[in-house]
């Protein structure tokens, strides 16, 4: 990485880069690298021991929380004179203030912790980088172990809030380049979010095979708004494929299940579960000619998850309606 000359203009943003909502940059800073996917995994060190995979011949993190979510990568350079130090301090201070609470911090000797986090996660992948006046840059992307430093200071924290957890890795060091007296910035944030669902419709094929070896099979192609009983014209596509396994088997008799999160009472739960299994059995016996003596209606509400409750993830998953073999 080449020093930054008083010749070099101190680097502008990256191009469609943006602070986090939750934090604000260190004053006068740079965001030089920027990722935001609303849906991937992060792994967060819980400690600065690290673990020698044979294998491999590298040592990978030993503790670790793997989180997913929106996740959000930022990547600062402080301005000139400003030391590693200050700025980890003004951040760890502000994410404190935000209500943040500290998992882990490594504050001495945590170069071992640094290349086992980095080549535990691929951070790098799907950086966009800022262009032109970035050390060691020039016009062309340039890897995020470039900017950062062995010799930084690493702090994991969460925040707690409405039943969700956001977590928030730091790291700060001097620049890979010690003589450009610039000092770099690695911020992560994973946010709750559910994961879309629905994306992958499972045709008459599968739906055959999972009967076969599960005696069921969950579906979640089939779409409703929240607290109502009737089909979306987006469920079209799953319900053709449910008819033409139907059609296909004539001797197949089958429960049509609802299912439903947790949110709301379960007297509420039990009676949307089956209105809404009454509305596919409709659909089948309307639409795709099936004999509704073929197909029962069940609601069970929240009485049989997939996952855990407590995240909207989990209430994704757990909102479906099951295809069940009688």
């Amino acid at each position: 990485m080449t020093a930054l000359h008083a010749a070099t203009p101190f680097p502008s943003d990256v191009a469609g880069g943006a602070d986090h909502p939750m934090l604000k940059r260190f004053t006068g800073s740079a965001l030089v690298g920027y990722k935001s996917v609303a849906w991937d995994q992060a792994v967060l060190p819980l400690s600065a021991e690290t673990a020698h995979q044979q294998a491999t011949g590298r040592d990978l993190l030993k503790d670790r929380l793997d989180v997913e979510g929106k996740v959000t990568r930022l990547v600062y350079l402080a301005p000139p004179g400003k030391t590693p130090l200050e700025v980890y301090r003004n951040h760890q201070q502000a994410l404190a203030a935000a209500g943040f609470k500290q998992r882990f911090a490594c504050e001495r000797d945590c170069a071992n912790l640094y290349f086992a986090w980095g080549k535990t996660v691929d951070i790098d992948a799907g950086m966009s980088w800022a262009k032109g006046g970035v050390p060691g840059q020039g016009n062309s992307s340039y890897p995020l172990t470039s900017a950062l430093n062995f010799d930084g200071r690493m702090w994991t924290g969460t925040l707690s809030k409405g039943g969700q957890d956001v977590h928030v890795l730091l790291y700060t060091s001097s620049a890979a380049d010690q003589s450009t007296n610039i000092a770099a910035t690695y911020l992560e944030f994973v946010e709750p979010k559910a994961m879309p669902t629905g994306q992958v419709m499972v045709d008459a094929k599968a739906l055959q095979g999972g009967l076969e070896a599960e005696g069921k099979v969950a579906l979640y192609g089939i779409y409703f708004d929240t607290g109502k009983a009737e089909l979306k014209p987006e469920s079209r596509p799953q319900l053709d494929e449910m008819g033409k396994l139907l059609q296909a088997q004539p001797a197949l008799k089958v429960y049509i299940v609802g299912h439903t999160d947790n949110q709301g009472s379960l007297e509420a739960n039990l009676q949307l579960s089956q209105q809404r299994a009454q509305a596919v059995v409709a659909a089948l016996a309307g639409t795709y000619k099936i004999d509704a003596k073929r197909l029962q209606a069940r609601g069970v509400a929240n009485l049989a998850p997939l996952a855990g409750n407590g995240n909207d993830a989990g209430r994704a998953r757990n909102r479906r309606v099951e295809l069940v073999a009688q």
